[in-house]
């Protein structure tokens, strides 16, 4: 199976039953439905908690949405999830992520310890990122620099969250291999 097959029926809109949820999904991407979306569809109750959710997590949160791309970006490359960081590339470089920044992630041990591109902060949740994807399980010493870096409880939760969230993001698509969206 190829990357532009589905694993599951994409959904065209004339077949979606809830028209509220059709138009929710619809708002929060600027009027247009993604392919993950007309995956998530075959579920309308898991794609209406999917995209509260994720609405929460993308607009509603104190984290520096730099920081949070950031990890979106890294959960990634590290998942390999080619899907994923084709949608938030650019939003990391809006935020004021560079090209740069993105090529370097691609070798994370490297990114994590590379001050000349990344600050202390974007270091620390770079390595977080590794740590929560790569093992679960985050060593004493990453999440001591975290609360260093981010001493905001609040927004460590927030981090803590976005790449928890991303790594499921990231899962789905891979496990049902959804192909980037044509513009």
């Amino acid at each position: 199976m190829s990357k532009k097959d589905y694993r599951l029926p994409k959904i065209p809109d004339k077949k979606i039953k809830d028209s509220k949820l059709l138009q929710d999904i619809k708002n929060r991407r600027g009027g247009k439905l993604l392919n993950l979306d007309r995956a998530l569809l075959n579920s309308s109750e898991f794609a209406s908690g999917w995209n509260n959710f994720l609405a929460t997590v993308r607009n509603k949160l104190s984290l520096d949405p730099k920081i949070r791309e950031l990890a979106i970006c890294a959960v990634a490359i590290l998942n390999k999830a080619d899907y994923e960081l084709n949608q938030h590339a650019p939003e990391f470089l809006k935020t004021g992520g560079t090209k740069e920044q993105l090529e370097s992630l691609k070798n994370i041990d490297n990114a994590i310890l590379n001050k000349k591109l990344f600050n202390d902060k974007e270091r620390a949740t770079i390595d977080l990122t590794k740590e929560m994807t790569l093992k679960v399980q985050v060593k004493d010493n990453c999440f001591k620099n975290i609360k260093k870096v981010l001493p905001n409880v609040q927004q460590q939760v927030e981090l803590i969250g976005v790449i928890a969230c991303y790594n499921m993001v990231s899962r789905f698509l891979e496990a049902i291999q959804i192909p980037i969206d044509k513009n």
